[in-house]
């Protein structure tokens, strides 16, 4: 999918993303297929269709347009197929959306809807900056602990100015701004890692234990982090975060003992914040005895249950479903109403195009050229990965439900956009190294101005 030797131009780019293209245009004309249907629902209804009711579908085609263009002006070479699953993903939350009513406005355009074509635009903005390895400057060692203070500082503004709404925090708007850690947090810690990976793993030859002291700095500022977010009634975020730092800790160590310490040290935590907060409890009280208290904090998921249940597995009908039944299904419970509407098949097709994003996400990570970028696409595969199997697990009662959005489906900006950065990152770290010249040029320059140096050096010792 890319041209590691050599400069290419830019018709060189056009040809090596024709399948890009073309994928793209198959994701257009499935999408442009729900709406059809939604609109055919509607007027069957004895609703109307109006020009705004085409403006989703419209931002969505040009988005895609417009960030293709981007990337082969940019002469980017990076991973094709997380781009295109991506984009379906996220054409396919912009119907659902749609059919939630999340951009209904009297007569003007919902900001909900400009944020699924803006962070699409975002996503390919980010990986066309970080491409090219540029992506390594994140992990220089004075931007590392920059990633940690700013993670703690936000999230103790959010503490002390923040208004609290369903148990957690949030900013103005009900903004929740936390969502950017599973970025920032992915890249101290890659950081971190990278820069002490000989240390962390030297384990002890005799008992295996793990350097406590090499271990410290890092452990001390995850006991600040968690202990902010429990706070915070964010559970969730605490639970993708310690499994994000648990993988990379392995993959950047190879130290499997990573695991077995740290889901010794997750069971403990769990245990004493399940003591401390009993919204935590009351979830997993629900998950495991749902028809202990059915109309109250077993409503939602039972709720849930019950309209995939009737999806069956071609489900009832893209708009012909009873979603409003469903406490916040636009947000956590969007997952239901696909399986309502579009039964077996339809969720299906949404685990799949994950399972894609995930697979090629994995494959990226694991070619890297540098131990940082193994270390951040882990991490960053890992956060996305672990909402999502929370999500889906929380609705299908496989886990206790966690709140979290589905990654680009749900309805939510700060979750959106930060998933989209989160990709962009991926894309420019499987955009590889610089090429050659590129190589060369950088050098030549290096040492042109060491040598400048150098000569001024000379020339003040002589004065």
């Amino acid at each position: 999918m890319s041209r590691a030797n050599g400069p290419i131009d830019v018709a060189d780019t056009w040809e090596l993303r024709a399948p890009e293209r073309a994928l793209l245009a198959w994701c257009v004309v499935c999408i442009a297929l729900g709406f059809v249907m939604l609109w055919g629902s509607t007027y069957v209804g004895g609703g109307m269709v109006d020009g705004l009711d085409l403006l989703p579908l419209g931002l969505y085609t040009l988005s895609l347009l417009t960030l293709h263009l981007m990337l082969v002006t940019a002469r980017f070479r990076g991973d094709q197929l997380i781009l295109v699953a991506v984009a379906f993903l996220s054409g396919f939350g912009m119907l659902a959306q749609y059919r939630m009513g999340s951009f209904e406005t009297e007569g003007t355009i919902s900001l909900n809807l400009l944020l699924f074509p803006i962070g699409l635009i975002l996503m390919g903005a980010t990986a066309i900056i970080l491409m090219r390895g540029r992506y390594q400057a994140l992990g220089l060692a004075h931007w590392i602990w920059v990633w940690a203070g700013l993670s703690l500082g936000l999230l103790a503004v959010l503490l002390l100015f923040g208004q609290r709404f369903r148990g957690g925090v949030y900013a103005a708007g009900l903004v929740t701004p936390s969502e950017i850690l599973k970025v920032t947090i992915v890249l101290f810690v890659a950081g971190f890692i990278a820069r002490n990976a000989k240390s962390l793993g030297a384990w002890g030859k005799g008992l295996p234990l793990p350097p406590w002291r090499a271990l410290l700095p890092l452990a001390g500022f995850w006991l600040v982090l968690a202990g902010l977010l429990v706070i915070q009634h964010d559970l969730g975020l605490v639970i993708i975060l310690s499994i994000a730092l648990l993988t990379m800790l392995v993959v950047g160590t190879g130290r499997m003992g990573y695991l077995v310490f740290g889901g010794i040290g997750a069971v403990a935590m769990a245990a004493a914040v399940l003591k401390v907060l009993p919204h935590g409890e009351r979830r997993v009280t629900a998950w495991l005895e749902p028809f202990r208290d059915p109309t109250g904090g077993s409503w939602q998921i039972l709720q849930g249950l019950s309209g995939m249940f009737s999806g069956g597995l071609w489900g009832e009908g893209f708009g012909r479903g009873s979603p409003e039944y469903t406490p916040i299904a636009q947000s956590d419970f969007i997952y239901s109403v696909i399986g309502e509407e579009l039964g077996f098949a339809g969720c299906a097709i949404v685990i799949l195009f994950f399972l894609i994003l995930f697979g090629r996400s994995l494959l990226v990570a694991s070619r890297a050229a540098d131990s940082y970028g193994r270390s951040v696409g882990t991490g960053l595969l890992t956060v996305l990965a672990t909402q999502t199997f929370l999500n889906i697990g929380g609705i299908t009662k496989f886990v206790p439900l966690t709140g979290l959005p589905l990654p680009f489906i749900s309805h939510g900006g700060s979750s959106l956009i930060t998933g989209f950065i989160g990709v962009g990152i991926l894309l420019a770290i499987s955009d590889g190294q610089p090429t050659t010249a590129s190589r060369n040029r950088i050098a030549k320059q290096t040492n042109e101005i060491t040598g400048k140096g150098v000569r001024r050096s000379r020339r003040a010792s002589a004065g």
